[in-house]
């Protein structure tokens, strides 16, 4: 009996969207689970990394990362597994540019831990209690105190190619159900493309699947930017057209263009085209030729770029921590930002 490719997979900093993608793949995963051997799979079975110490280097077939890379844990584990695989995935947005965590990087750790325990509304903390590195907790049940010591996090967090080697990428926030199963193909048959390759995606962009594309004017001109929290956009319309900051040009498809057809512009998280060197840097520029003002109206177009609040979220949403910007953290990150927008 020919033994079957081992799977692992491991989370670091991300929300959970990437393993539901997983379970999403609803009766196809009965074919996954014929098709392969899981053996490290935390999040869902009582696996230890130990486990995966005990396993000889380069028997795991494939291993599948998701999240960026922000605590020491993170960092041990993901070597671990680099180790240990023949094949290394980094899969979904955070694992392959930073994804949403990476904004973080705009600010250093202590901004960060201020913002979360003790200045957002929601919160709840008159002590101002904060994280610490270890802590006494009282187990009254076994009549006895044990010592929790917590991971050293990273000064900033990292996408998955910064700590290891990486082999391929499978993008999304998080990956559809499709993108998964097509990158899965893909690998099972062997038939792999060159490392360094996107699995599962398209080559072309998100505008070349959208069903609103054939309302796209050739020449598309707005005298602003708009966004959906504060209008709501016309149906079976171009949402560019419109003026709404739709990433649809710049990011590459595969997702069907899930967003537009929900009259919601697309917010990039499959990544960028190939070719593309810095992917915010290419949405910028491309905002930037369709503002229909002359160069000489220079009040009216800082007035259109100031109606959107946060330039940063939109163009790096997803790749702020492997942008050209770097990881620098602070002002001087802020005020690099600042004069890159402003291009």
């Amino acid at each position: 009996m020919t033994e079957k490719p081992k799977v692992a997979w491991y989370w670091c900093a991300s929300c959970g969207g990437c393993e539901e993608s997983f379970v999403d793949l609803a009766e196809r995963l009965l074919k996954v689970f014929e098709a392969v051997d899981i053996v490290f799979c935390p999040v869902a079975m009582d696996f230890k990394r130990e486990d995966v110490e005990k396993l000889p280097d380069g028997s795991i077939t494939v291993a599948l990362i998701n999240g960026g890379i922000s605590l020491k844990e993170h960092e041990e584990m993901v070597k671990l597994l680099r180790r240990k695989s023949k094949i290394v995935i980094a899969y979904g947005a955070c694992s392959a540019w930073g994804g949403i965590p990476g904004l973080a990087n705009l600010y250093d750790r202590n901004e960060v831990l201020e913002r979360k325990y003790l200045e957002v509304p929601t919160v709840e903390n008159p002590k101002e209690v904060m994280p610490t590195k270890k802590t006494i907790v009282n187990i009254p049940e076994a009549g006895m105190k044990v010592e929790i010591e917590l991971t050293e996090p990273l000064p900033v967090l990292l996408p998955l190619d910064k700590v290891i080697d990486v082999d391929y990428y499978i993008p999304g926030c998080p990956p559809t159900p499709d993108v998964f199963w097509n990158a899965l193909q893909a690998l099972l048959s062997g038939n792999l493309p060159p490392k360094g390759s996107v699995l599962g995606a398209s080559q072309r962009s998100v505008c070349d699947e959208c069903p609103l594309n054939d309302t796209k004017p050739e020449k598309i001109l707005v005298k602003e930017f708009r966004r959906p929290d504060k209008a709501a956009p016309k149906l079976n319309e171009c949402l560019l057209a419109q003026g709404f900051l739709c990433m649809g040009p710049v990011t590459r498809g595969g997702c069907t263009s899930l967003c537009p057809k929900a009259n919601m512009p697309c917010t990039g998280c499959f990544g960028a085209l190939d070719g593309i060197v810095d992917y915010g840097g290419k949405a910028i520029s491309y905002f930037a030729s369709i503002l229909d003002y002359s160069p000489l109206e220079e009040r009216e177009i800082k007035e259109a770029y100031g109606r959107v609040p946060d330039w940063v979220g939109v163009v790096y949403r997803y790749s702020l921590a492997a942008s050209k910007l770097g990881h620098r953290t602070g002002l001087k990150r802020l005020e690099r930002i600042k004069e890159v927008t402003e291009l």
